[in-house]
């Protein structure tokens, strides 16, 4: 169910307005053409996931940007609701290339604000690209987007707000591979001697 919020004369067809789309958790603003988004819009996801850019019919056509809540955005071409082409951004500035990719690979395991910032002196390593890093809440893990609790297996955004239930491979992968609140002793350590 459309509930319209504001709504402009319509001339040859043409409207603009602001629409919630209660069933889906979506929200558009924008032109409309006999009822369907159609011309230049803002459609929200529930996730936070904007689109900003061209529709047709009621789906993404033409050029436009899908802006994420993490501060990465992809940047391309639609065609019925499908990318043609496009380029990924990071949230950092980080620009995905398909080909020629040298960024994090088996010869250079730098962040990308070390690359664009350089590296820091002996003895001040950097955690994470963000430096410094987050600070992340007690028992918890740091999964990239969000804040990741095992005990509840829910993962909230930065601002603790819901965000999905971890499945058990999610799970296994955060466990093992992200960052934790705490720090462990990891490798051999000296017995005393008497």
């Amino acid at each position: 169910m459309e509930t319209a919020t504001q709504n402009i004369q319509p001339s040859c067809g043409f409207s603009e307005r602001n629409v919630d789309m209660e069933f889906t958790g979506s929200s558009y603003n924008g032109e409309y053409y006999n009822g369907r988004m159609e011309g230049k819009g803002e459609y929200t996801f529930p996730t936070g996931t904007r689109y900003v850019g061209e529709m047709k019919d009621g789906v993404f056509h033409g050029n436009g940007v899908l802006y994420f809540p993490n501060g990465s955005k992809y940047e391309g071409t639609w065609e019925n609701g499908l990318s043609k082409q496009g380029s990924y951004t990071f949230a950092d500035g980080l620009r995905y290339q398909e080909k020629d990719w040298d960024f994090c690979n088996g010869n250079d395991r730098q962040f990308y604000s070390e690359r664009c910032n350089g590296l820091k002196p002996a003895g001040e390593s950097q955690l994470t690209d963000l430096d410094p890093p987050r600070v992340i809440p007690e028992g918890c893990y740091d999964c990239k987007d969000g804040f990741y609790n095992p005990k509840t297996r829910v993962i909230t955004n930065y601002k603790h707000c819901f965000l999905r239930n971890a499945d058990d491979e999610e799970h296994e992968w955060i466990m093992n591979t992200c960052r934790k609140s705490w720090d462990e002793v990891v490798g051999h350590r000296q017995e005393k001697r008497n």
